[in-house]
């Protein structure tokens, strides 16, 4: 088995003055850093007294799970000799929170829309799968993670 790891830097930006002397008297801001990567720049969502323009870690997940899967699609696309032209995504996601602060993601929802150019479409389901089951985020979380995908053969027009 390989082994591989991964390291990067979370740096809070939060502290307006008085620290967290109470909930309301931080930011959420903080930078997520790796070495030669652009920064990412998050917070809580709003609902969590957040920064709506940066990103909260809900996203990160279920972009991560987004990412992963897509990048597994395309890798065994490939090797099946489906050509893929195009892939987008519109992921979400659904967090449950108890009375006492404390929560969960309780599953998220990938909906890739495809285009390909060559290949049997008909294996294409089959082809997410194999994706998912490759996937080492989906592999890594505890909850159902949902495949709502749509593919579409590209036309020479």
């Amino acid at each position: 088995m390989n082994r591989h790891h991964f390291a990067l830097e979370t740096l809070w930006m939060g502290n307006l003055g008085s620290g967290t002397s109470d909930y309301k008297a931080y930011s959420r801001a903080h930078v997520i850093r790796a070495d030669g990567k652009q920064e990412i720049q998050g917070s809580s969502d709003k609902a969590f007294h957040g920064d709506v323009t940066r990103w909260n870690p809900e996203e990160l997940l279920i972009a991560a799970l987004s990412q992963c899967h897509m990048l597994s699609f395309l890798h065994v696309a490939q090797a099946a000799g489906v050509i893929v032209e195009h892939y987008e995504d519109q992921a979400s996601g659904i967090l449950e929170t108890r009375p006492d602060g404390s929560g969960h993601v309780t599953e998220v929802t990938l909906r890739p829309h495809i285009e390909i150019s060559e290949g049997d479409p008909a294996v294409v389901p089959d082809l997410h799968h194999r994706a998912s089951q490759l996937c080492f985020i989906a592999n890594s979380v505890n909850f159902p993670v949902r495949h709502e995908p749509l593919t579409r053969v590209a036309t020479s027009d």
